[in-house]
């Protein structure tokens, strides 16, 4: 005979089971509206259009996901970004076929990017990793418009690396609140925690973004044809 104290238990076991999934929806659901869009912390990036990669072709911000970056006149000397980067973000992602990362250089870095491009494909296939060269004007013109208020070194190199958008619109947070005024206009690849936590959760939610308006944009067109 089943006791009064059995049958809460299993009224219990059972309210459980049936809250459990509604709380699991509703804390994900949350999480879209809140973290569903990073914010657009500027819009005038100066095109990168007059940069050559390795093989001499043109690169461009239009229609990819860029990691932007910019690693200086001996980019062997701040390898350790490059490799940071691969690890924990380039190699997660790397097979998503809109995203990219771009790191602008001067001719004279040439050299050290063909090593680091080789070094980089033991970690992933480096096919949407690109090394692109200009002119110092070049560089740090499409630094200044990005309005981050970081700045290059002597060397044209910084540790901080951006998000860009297929509008070529630079993506960031401006309600962090680990920050003094809560705006995230980069992310410093020479700090693994930075990369490893805030980048790598930023780089998830742009890539959902775009996976969930190409979702979208499919169903409309299935519905069209049909």
């Amino acid at each position: 005979m089943e006791t009064p104290q059995n049958s809460i238990k299993k009224k219990i076991v059972l309210l459980v089971l049936f809250l459990l999934p509604i709380a699991i929806y509703m804390f994900f659901a949350t999480g879209v509206n809140n973290f569903g869009k990073l914010p657009v912390l500027s819009k005038d990036i100066v095109s990168v259009s007059g940069f050559k990669d390795l093989n001499g072709n043109a690169v461009t911000l239009d229609n990819k996901i860029t990691i932007l970056g910019f690693f200086g006149d001996t980019p062997l000397k701040t390898k350790a970004y490059t490799y940071n980067l691969a690890h924990k973000i380039y190699k997660k992602n790397h097979e998503y076929k809109e995203f990219q990362f771009l790191i602008l250089l001067p001719e004279e870095a040439r050299n050290g990017a063909k090593i680091l491009t080789a070094k980089i494909s033991e970690i992933a296939p480096t096919t949407a990793w690109k090394y692109a060269f200009g002119t110092p004007k070049e560089i740090k013109d499409v630094f200044a418009s990005l309005n981050s208020g970081y700045s290059l070194d002597s060397a044209l190199s910084s540790s901080y690396v951006f998000i860009i958008d297929k509008d070529a619109h630079l993506r960031g947070r401006n309600d962090d609140e680990d920050v003094p005024d809560g705006f995230v206009y980069g992310y410093n690849s020479a700090d693994i925690g930075d990369i490893n936590n805030r980048m790598s959760d930023d780089v998830k939610v742009v890539l959902a973004e775009y996976r969930k308006a190409t979702k979208e944009n499919s169903r409309r067109n299935e519905i069209l044809v049909n």
